[in-house]
C-alpha cells in the first residue's frame, strides 16, 4: 500500500512540474510587454475567414481533406466562405452539406444531412459558415447524390480548437 501512494505521488508531483514548465517555456524570451519580458505565443484575438480551397475555391476534383489539413488548426468562431459558380452551361452545380456524423462522412452518405449551401449560394462573395461549436463539423457537396463527394472529393471535416491565448 505505501509503495502504491508513494508512487501516485511521484506521478503527481512529475506531472506539476512537467506543467509548470510546460507553461512556463517562454517565460525569458525577452519579447515585447508582457510580464518581466514574457510575451503570449498567440496575440490574435479576432477569429480567421478562410475560402474553402482557397484560390481553387469550392470544386470537383480539388481534394479538400488535404487543403483542411495544410490550414489547421481551425478555431472557434472562425468563418468558412464557400464560393462556386452557380449552375451554366459550362460548370456542374455544387452545393454544401453539413453531414451528421463521422460514417456519414466517410461514406458520403446524405440522408441525414443538412443542406447549408444551394446551388446559387455560392457565387459572387460565397456564403459564410461561422464554427460556432467546439464539435467535429463534416462538410460534403451534395450534388448527384454524393458523387462529387465520394468521387470528386469534395468533402473535408473541421474540428475547431479553442483559442489559447497563452
Amino acid at each position: 500500500m505505501a509503495a502504491k501512494c508513494t508512487l501516485l505521488v511521484l506521478v503527481l508531483i512529475s506531472t506539476s512540474i512537467l506543467s509548470i514548465a510546460d507553461a512556463n517555456k517562454n517565460w525569458g524570451n525577452g519579447g515585447a510587454g508582457g510580464f518581466w519580458g514574457y510575451s503570449p505565443r498567440n496575440m490574435t484575438y479576432t477569429s480567421n475567414t478562410l475560402v474553402v480551397g482557397g484560390s481553387q475555391n469550392w470544386r470537383f476534383g480539388f481534394n479538400y481533406t488535404d487543403w483542411s489539413i495544410k490550414n489547421a488548426p481551425f478555431f472557434l468562431n472562425d468563418t468558412l466562405v464557400f464560393k462556386y459558380d452557380p449552375p451554366n452551361d459550362t460548370t456542374f452545380p455544387h452545393s454544401v452539406y453539413l453531414l451528421s456524423d463521422f460514417q456519414s462522412f466517410q461514406n458520403c452518405d446524405l440522408r441525414r444531412a443538412k443542406k447549408i449551401g444551394d446551388v446559387n449560394e455560392g457565387g459572387g462573395d460565397g456564403f459564410r459558415f461561422v464554427l460556432k461549436r467546439w464539435q467535429p463539423y463534416y462538410f460534403a457537396c451534395g450534388q448527384h447524390h454524393g458523387i462529387h463527394c465520394k468521387v470528386g472529393l469534395m468533402k473535408f471535416a473541421v474540428w475547431p480548437l479553442i483559442r489559447s491565448f497563452y
